[in-house]
């Protein structure tokens, strides 16, 4: 496919060479179009040669092929990184005074702003109401990560991690719709631990892959998204607001407060059922004998607290608009279908994702088969593939009860 990499004047510049390689190594033909700006942090030589493609900033080179309408109607995607304030104020009010501002307003095909700026720029009032069009006219602009900025300063405003700007675009170029745009939707991921001591925990095999996938699908199809993540050491989605937690108690805490509100929630960590009653404070010694047990207790039921929180703000239905959808995940060893029903009809969520899990199974794996339960409705069967497709095919059965 065809893909035009507009690169604007910030410091992150020099990121969009990776993102660049990504691309051509995928088998995608990309010419760069950079601002003038840009090609102070990076050199027309160095996009060329890595696009094998010429490369200009000005509407005026190669007029005779009227590079400023040809290039953004042939596009199969456009993707602008970095995007700084200065051109996301271009493109949402419609300028042209270079040639990546004609593209973007000549391209009929998806487009997708990953932003790098210093915070206050980000956050000022100018900023968020170009977003805010930007998005209303159907372009995915991806959130920027927190983290060092130019100098010393440390905010919300990072370019993301190429790789992750890279894989919101494939599912963009895969033609999934908007249908999650203004939505707000918490994804949790991972598994809790739960302290024995200051050394040793109670926990389980989830590496966090499937609630990524979701918050990586739901970036990509316009949602704002909040992924509490248990223990994981994945890269973060492009465009998520990540709130790391480790034990049970603190994924609850995390969830409610990120939830009110929200329009969905996706219920993906692996979360213990018990604890130990009582957490040493100090690292428990080996010592002649049999040890002491561990005794266990009940951890608090989140999926299902989540039901009762919206059973008592008197939803109409499930899933109605104003209660927001729940969805859980059911990992089984036996009796996978008869476990999950049980599970969805005690829980009072609206989809249960029930997946068998055991050696080489789900937990760490690039790929997952699974059955939705629907409440009301029948079974969706997903078969077996990459853990984002399973990720799209839940976002589709709520975007469905959502609209």
């Amino acid at each position: 496919m065809k893909v035009v990499l507009g690169v604007s004047g910030g410091i992150a510049a020099y990121k969009a060479c990776e993102l660049l390689r990504l691309f051509t190594e995928s088998g995608h033909e990309v010419r760069v179009v950079p601002t003038r700006e840009a090609l102070k942090f990076v050199g027309a030589p160095t996009w060329a040669a890595l696009s094998g493609n010429p490369v200009s900033a000005e509407v005026w080179d190669d007029v005779h092929e009227v590079p400023h309408v040809r290039i953004g109607k042939g596009a199969d995607l456009v993707v602008v990184a970095p995007a700084t304030a200065d051109v996301l104020a271009r493109a949402a009010h419609g300028l042209a005074g270079d040639l990546l501002t004609n593209t973007l307003l000549t391209a009929t095909c998806p487009v997708v702003f990953a932003p790098a700026m210093h915070t206050e720029m980000w956050q000022h009032p100018a900023t968020r109401a170009n977003v805010a069009t930007l998005r209303e006219r159907g372009a995915v602009v991806i959130d920027p990560a927190v983290g060092r900025l130019t100098g010393a300063d440390t905010g919300p405003g990072r370019l993301p991690d190429p790789a992750e700007i890279f894989q919101v675009c494939l599912r963009v170029l895969r033609g999934r719709p908007l249908d999650l745009a203004g939505r707000r939707i918490v994804v949790s991921a991972g598994g809790t631990r739960e302290a024995i001591d200051p050394v040793r925990f109670i926990g389980n095999r989830s590496s966090g892959l499937q609630g990524y996938a979701l918050a990586r699908t739901a970036v990509a199809r316009g949602a704002e998204v909040t992924l509490v993540a248990a223990n994981v050491t994945l890269p973060d989605p492009a465009g998520a607001k990540i709130v790391r937690v480790e034990s049970t108690a603190d994924l609850r805490d995390a969830v409610l407060e990120a939830s009110a509100g929200a329009d969905a929630v996706v219920m993906a960590a692996a979360v213990a059922d018990f604890r130990p009653a009582t957490r040493q404070g100090s690292k428990i010694k080996k010592t002649d004998g049999e040890p002491e047990p561990i005794r266990l207790a009940k951890n608090p039921d989140i999926l299902a607290e989540l039901g009762e929180r919206r059973r008592a703000a008197g939803a109409a239905r499930a899933g109605a608009e104003g209660s927001g959808v729940i969805v859980g995940f059911a990992a089984e060893t036996d009796d996978v279908l008869a476990n999950g029903q049980a599970k969805l009809a005690r829980k009072g969520c609206d989809l249960l994702v029930v997946n068998q899990v055991g050696e080489g199974l789900a937990f760490g794996t690039p790929d997952n088969a699974a059955t939705v339960l629907v409440a009301g409705g029948e079974p969706v069967e997903v078969p077996f593939g990459p853990k984002e497709d399973l990720a799209d095919a839940v976002w589709d059965l709520v975007a469905a009860r959502l609209s």
